[in-house]
């Protein structure tokens, strides 16, 4: 039977799952080496417990029963367990039955499953997630349902199953319940499994940003290094839970107190009292020691200072990925390792559990999220002197276990974030990334700052095949506000958290320069505002004109935001003090409207203005207040039109089992990792009919005579097109004769291409019948390292290319963003009745677009489909040429069961 370490052993199964209560667990397939672990589950069950399983009294499993429930074939009898360590928590088990309810194999597509779950871990989410994961199982397996009896009394279960979302019948039959769970997943179900797992994965931060009690392992008798600076800050930070200091050092049985008051013991075993979460700054080699006792001590949370892991080369990154499930496996949660630290300046928390140096940042409305220390390190001292305060800090380092999506779970529920400011190097899981920052931007703003754009040879930093700019418009789909640079992130953030979002474009700039003002000006129109001509108050202005200008302004209906200018005064009696208290009255008798400031050597004005509760950021220059106030302009357009994302379109005519059939078929010879198969035209017109995709048919002319027949078939008018490589797409170069309306026209355009361009063994030439004419475009979808399945339009042609005029769209794609999507791109009039011409059908184009994402998402293995040309007519399209690639899809997708990512 099946082990571990047998290649039959589905090892894609395994995963690592966030619990309701923020802990971590692993579910993994039951193998023969269990029967001792579920024997000793099995003894720590309640006998309440087991008479729910069994509807009977079963005190102990007999060697009949151990057999059975740990010798599986993976296929019909499948077992799973949620462990802790090595140690069982949960089972859940499924035996595909028949008609007739007996023991079955395929075709017999429905199974009977039962859970257990050990009463100590019950009302942690453990049943709910081996559902969920038995639930992918069997659907790989070819079972579409599955069945279960539950006793009337046995509520939690019988809650487990209809709070999943799946469709479901029940009866009362004989003393209990059936159930009878549709395991196709619908939009209900991935709703319930999205909700718990932002439950889940924002809880596992909240344990980590709010602890009880904290432990610094790795305190230096002297007061150097890192973990002394550790417990410094936490110390000074007045954290208000209890504080332990770990110093290995120390002589056994000997107790002090070390750094001011804060005790020290010898190892975190010694600590006879609950330890939240433990701050490790050892060397590498002493961490599995630590992670260790802090797993028997049930530590919640690390946060691993300790460098030499994935950034120090090969062996580093051996060593993450042992530390990584060592930390799982204890049911804990990291933040590193390589790691900056976490604040939360939550009066009732005062964590400070950072290197950050002082002072330390102070209670504000941003949150901010750093795969650097050293970026870190920049943006608290660029806020600090600012005048700018946070929520709460997390720099993850090499990010192996909490990363960014996880900030974003806690950020969107955390009522003292209102801003969430983000330096990502990596996307992590682009896909789930960007439906987080999506539902996160639509309450919030998310601002991004992404490096890692040129990685040069060997960096551990994934690229990207997508220029920038996609990049940054597919971020900018999920409404992320995405800025260049660390100096941009802080400058839009600081207006985004002081001031409102603007309802429109229109801006009033006004101030005491008039050139500043005209500066200010065109940075508006280079942003794409519309600002109003700039009020000169001269250098005269007082304080209180200054107050009066804003005042008119902000109450003004044809502005939505206010630029004011301001360079030091001829009369030295005016102060930045009394600047800003009329800036803030102004705005307080007017709020709803955004106000900047851009100033020029007017430092203390910076500071007045962030004094008090009603602040106004300041910039030191015009395009960096102006670029702040467009990205606002930016942010408020798409939370009010696209916040809510449209929908996906359902189309009788798909037949999604008919692809899913004629994919597997074509896969069957195709090996693992990055064996892509180009599939034959045939193929690939087959494929694209499943989902309503007509690709025009060619025939082949090898010769002039075979040309002539074709023709013949297909009726005149035609067109001759060579397929070469080299010319496939090139009609500039003179390899297409269109509208050939005769048999003698056809043989006169045939002799030409081959007396140009080469013998018809080269060109490879093709006959088509001729569609109606309209505008040539490129539908494209490929799959992105760095945003996922993507969806890509253009026109054809080579200005289309050479100005890189394409737009593009994160699958699935919804009706909202396809119509998005054709009218972004810079040649969109041409669609449209550009000069007079005839608008094109562009609700077809806009289905096509729809239907191909569709493909795309129901069918991971789809790695890559152009459509060369799409002629959009005045009514209806045509599709000239198709390229598909499959390959082997990913275990598990985003669509899939929840799970921590794995190495």
């Amino acid at each position: 039977m099946t082990t571990a370490s047998d290649p039959a052993y589905p090892a894609h199964w395994e995963a690592d799952v966030v619990l309701r209560d923020g802990g971590t667990a692993r579910i993994r397939p039951i193998t023969t080496e269990d029967a001792g672990r579920l024997v000793s589950f099995y003894d720590q069950v309640s006998d309440e417990s087991k008479y729910y399983r069994f509807f009977a009294p079963h005190p102990r499993l007999s060697d009949r029963d151990v057999h059975r429930f740990t010798h599986h074939d993976y296929v019909d009898r499948v077992g799973l367990a949620a462990t802790v360590g090595e140690e069982f928590i949960g089972t859940v088990r499924y035996d595909r039955i028949g008609p007739d309810g007996r023991p079955a194999s395929a075709p017999a597509d429905e199974a009977e499953v039962a859970f257990l779950v050990q009463d100590a871990h019950q009302g942690r989410g453990v049943a709910s997630a081996l559902l969920e994961h038995i639930g992918a199982v069997a659907r790989e397996r070819g079972i579409r349902r599955f069945a279960a009896e539950v006793l009337p009394a046995n509520t939690k279960m019988i809650k487990v199953f209809t709070d999943a979302g799946y469709q479901q019948r029940r009866s009362f039959e004989d003393g209990s319940v059936h159930l009878t769970l549709d395991l196709e997943p619908t939009a209900e179900s991935l709703a319930v499994q999205r909700a718990r797992e932002q439950r889940a994965e924002a809880r596992s931060v909240q344990r980590l940003l709010a602890p009880g009690s904290v432990a610094v392992v790795g305190v230096s008798r002297s007061g150097a290094g890192v973990g002394a600076a550790a417990l410094r800050n936490l110390r000074d930070s007045g954290f208000r839970g209890h504080l332990y200091a770990v110093n290995e050092a120390r002589a056994p049985g000997i107790e002090g107190d070390l750094l001011e008051g804060v005790r020290a013991y010898r190892s975190l075993r010694d600590i006879d009292a609950p330890v939240d979460l433990a701050v490790v700054a050892v060397p590498a080699e002493r961490v599995p020691q630590v992670v260790a006792d802090c797993g028997e001590h049930g530590v919640q949370g690390l946060v691993v200072l300790s460098a030499g892991y994935g950034e120090s080369g090969p062996a580093g990154l051996d060593r993450q990925r042992e530390l990584v499930r060592q930390v799982r496996s204890y049911g804990m949660r990291l933040i590193g390792p390589n790691a900056f630290g976490v604040i939360n300046t939550a009066p009732e928390v005062g964590l400070n559990a950072s290197l950050a140096p002082v002072p330390a940042p102070v209670p504000g409305r941003i949150g901010l999220f750093t795969q650097s220390g050293a970026i870190g390190i920049a943006l608290l001292s660029a806020l600090l002197r600012r005048g700018e305060g946070l929520s709460s800090f997390v720099s993850a380092g090499n990010r192996a276990d909490v990363s960014g999506n996880d900030i974003l779970q806690y950020w969107y529920e955390d009522e003292a974030t209102d801003v969430a400011l983000m330096y990502l190097e990596t996307l992590g899981n682009p896909r789930k990334f960007t439906r987080l920052a999506r539902r996160t931007a639509a309450v919030k703003p998310v601002v991004v700052a992404k490096g890692g754009r040129h990685t040069p040879a060997g960096h551990v930093v994934p690229g990207t095949r997508l220029p920038e700019t996609t990049v940054s418009a597919l971020l900018r789909q999920a409404g992320v506000i995405r800025v260049d640079t660390v100096t941009e992130l802080v400058d839009v953030g600081l207006l985004l958290a002081s001031q409102p979002v603007p309802a429109g474009p229109r801006v009033a700039v006004l101030g005491n320069s008039e050139s500043l003002g005209f500066l200010t000006y065109d940075a508006c129109l280079a942003q794409g505002l519309r600002p109003g001509a700039p009020l000169d108050l001269t250098t005269a202005a007082s304080p209180a004109d200054f107050g009066r200008a804003v005042a008119a302004a902000l109450a003004d209906d044809t502005h939505d935001a206010v630029v004011v200018t301001a360079i030091p005064w001829v009369n030295e009696e005016a102060g930045a003090d009394e600047l800003a208290d009329a800036l803030r009255d102004a705005v307080a008798a007017h709020p709803g409207k955004p106000v900047a400031v851009v100033h020029v050597e007017l430092a203390e004005l910076v500071e007045s203005l962030s004094r008090a509760d009603v602040r106004i950021p300041a910039y030191p220059a015009a395009e960096r207040a102006v670029r702040a106030v467009a990205e606002a302009v930016r942010y408020g357009q798409w939370r009010r039109a696209d916040a809510e994302s449209g929908h996906v379109p359902e189309y009788e005519d798909i037949d999604e089992a008919g692809a899913a059939a004629q994919l597997a078929g074509l896969l069957a010879g195709v090996g693992g990792g990055d064996g892509v198969l180009t599939l034959a035209e045939a193929d690939a017109a087959a494929l694209l009919a499943r989902y309503g995709i007509r690709v025009l048919p060619t025939l082949p002319a090898p010769t002039v005579d075979a040309a002539a027949k074709a023709a013949g078939a297909l009726g005149y008018p035609v067109a001759l097109k060579t397929t070469a490589p080299h010319l496939r797409h090139r009609a500039d170069l003179g390899g297409v004769r269109l509208d050939l309306a005769n048999e003698a026209a056809l043989r006169r355009a045939y002799g030409e291409l081959t007396g140009l361009l080469g013998s018809p063994a080269e060109l490879l030439p093709v006959v088509q019948a001729m569609v109606p004419r309209g505008v040539d475009t490129v539908v494209r979808s490929v799959i992105d390292p760095a945003a996922g399945a993507v969806l890509s339009f253009g026109l054809a042609g080579v200005a289309s290319e050479l100005l890189g005029d394409t737009a593009h769209r994160i699958v699935p794609a919804t009706d909202r963003d396809v119509a998005g999507l054709i009218r972004s791109i810079r040649t969109a009039p041409l669609l449209f009745g550009w000069r007079g011409s005839d608008p094109v059908d562009t609700p077809a184009l806009e289905e096509l677009l729809l239907r191909l994402s569709r493909l795309v998402d129901d069918h991971p293995e789809v790695v890559g489909v152009t459509l060369e040309p799409v002629v959009v007519a005045t009514e209806g399209l045509s599709v000239l040429s198709a390229t598909v690639r499959i390959a082997r899809p990913p275990a598990r997708t985003d669509l899939g069961p929840r799970t921590l990512p794995s190495y």
